[in-house]
């Protein structure tokens, strides 16, 4: 989730990704930052979550993907 544009939670809500920035402390780690189309809430997670994966209904999915 770098780059401006709609992404689909692999539980199907879609996410508008806002920007990047730094956590503050030590390690300064990379989050997203994405705003909720459906409730209108910002929210911030760490980058490697963002891009990871996870387990979905027995397989690995991404947990964002580009929509728009």
């Amino acid at each position: 989730m770098r780059e401006p544009g709609i992404y689909q939670h692999y539980k199907g809500n879609k996410y508008e990704f806002i920007t990047l920035a730094k956590m503050a402390g030590e390690t300064e780690e990379p989050v997203a930052v994405y705003r909720a189309l459906h409730t209108g809430l910002v929210w911030v997670r760490p980058l490697s979550e963002v891009e990871g994966e996870v387990e979905w209904e027995g397989k690995m999915v991404p947990r964002f993907k580009k929509v728009e």
